[in-house]
């Protein structure tokens, strides 16, 4: 058994809110090096245990936090599953500073005794010029052919002939990419099905004693893991609903016939996933979560908590609420008078997270028991509900709520509404319209 190690937060977010401007990620780190900040200090440090470690940096993308790992390295991109504490027969996303840096992927230099030699000319799929121009940087993954004599570990692609890689939006993630000088096999740093981490708490969360360093970058701004796409299938294909939209990806040549190559559920073991994200339920917190669809009436889902509170056998002694657009506090179990006499704020990351007693009927001691109710208001706007979705979830796990009760979103509204319920199906014991 490996011995645990010493696992240090490290505050960067001056340069994840500041960012590069105007400057190129050259000249951005020649200043900081030359004013010899603190934040130089952390971004080299976790730019050395990239070139030289086998043990994974955890770092803040504009979607989730990623944990970070040499993807030329097999022992370095095992240094991920080890920590993750995930099997290796899922792929990778590559992360990359720059487009120069995905073509020396894709155009390998072969070292001889008499000559350094490269591959033919193997230039991008044009298919991918269009979207590359419109959303990259940013949080958008796409699918491309493995090179002969590919420098990628085979880990990272599961031995597909594919692989998909992005380019972060976050100056912070490029900037420690291209300090690094080595391309990031990087999926989300949270313990294998936990969800995924939206902060710094979240991963020291999961993987401390598993790692040395995380990045503390701040809150993400997307809360969603990006959207995969696949140009090299006719029709294009959407593998993964994340932050780019189907409607928006349709407005680019080549792309208006792009069809949806996914469905919420999970991959048969013995399948081999295109993509990352597709095999295995993912995102789960401890609690059994019930997604109620947003077609479900107010009457239906306050009689199906209640029965659930009521009965024994759930064993649902605490409940938490994550609430939308439509749900209103307490949903009816108690009175607003009652919530507003009761109601305790909830230390969390998650700011407005509440709790209230709601008063039960014990049929078998025949009397009135209290069950406690922990209560998240997302927010009616989309963007809000898929930053916050992963946190809530864990504020859930956190305050060791039984059961979280979810109000789904028309996942026809957008790709960013997709990608909630994908999320939320994937994490979810029981989806249910009543």
């Amino acid at each position: 058994m490996s011995p645990k190690l010493d696992t240090r937060i490290v505050s960067v977010r001056r340069l994840n809110k500041e960012g590069p401007g105007e400057r190129s990620l050259a000249q951005w780190w020649a200043d900081e090096c030359n004013n010899n900040t603190p934040e130089a200090a952390a971004i080299e440090e976790a730019a050395q245990l990239l070139q030289t470690s086998d043990i994974p940096v955890a770092f803040p993308t504009e979607t989730v936090y990623g944990l970070g790992a040499d993807a030329t390295r097999s022992d370095a991109v095992q240094g991920i599953y080890k920590a993750k504490q995930r099997p290796s027969d899922n792929p990778l996303i590559i992360h990359v500073d720059s487009l120069g840096m995905l073509e020396r992927i894709l155009n390998p230099v072969h070292h001889s005794p008499t000559r350094i030699t490269s591959t033919a000319q193997n230039k991008l799929p044009a298919i991918y010029d269009s979207v590359i121009s419109r959303f990259w940087p940013g949080p958008l993954t796409i699918l491309v052919p493995n090179p002969s004599g590919s420098p990628l570990a085979n880990e990272v692609t599961s031995n597909l002939t594919t692989f998909g890689v992005r380019m972060p939006s976050s100056p912070l993630a490029r900037l420690l990419i291209h300090v690094a000088d080595r391309p990031l096999a990087a999926p989300s740093a949270n313990a294998s099905t936990k969800p995924s981490p939206t902060a710094a708490e979240h991963v020291h969360h999961d993987l401390q004693g598993r790692i040395e360093l995380i990045l503390d970058g701040g809150p993400c701004g997307v809360g969603v893991e990006s959207t995969v796409i696949d140009g090299l299938s006719d029709p294009p294909a959407i593998l993964r609903p994340g932050g780019i939209g189907i409607e928006e990806l349709r407005q680019c040549p080549g792309w208006e016939n792009v069809q949806v190559g996914y469905h919420d559920g999970t991959l048969d073991v013995k399948e081999v996933p295109r993509a990352p994200g597709m095999k295995y339920r993912h995102y789960s917190p401890k609690a059994r979560v019930v997604l109620f669809e947003p077609e479900s009436t107010d009457e239906g889902i306050r009689n199906h908590i209640r029965k659930d509170l009521e009965d024994s056998a759930v064993g649902a002694h605490s409940i938490g609420v994550v609430r939308t657009r439509k749900w209103k506090q307490g949903l009816g179990l108690v009175s607003e008078e009652e919530i507003q006499s009761g109601a305790k704020p909830v230390e969390s990351l998650m700011k407005n997270l509440v709790s209230f007693p709601v008063p039960v009927e014990d049929k078998i001691k025949a009397c009135v028991v209290t069950k406690q109710t922990f209560d998240c208001h997302l927010g009616p706007d989309i963007k809000s509900i898929a930053q916050g979705l992963f946190s809530a979830l864990r504020a859930m796990d956190e305050v060791g709520v039984d059961v979280i009760y979810v109000e789904g979103v028309p996942d026809q509204q957008g790709d960013l509404a997709a990608a909630v319920m994908n999320r939320l199906r994937k994490a979810a014991g029981a989806e249910l319209r009543v």
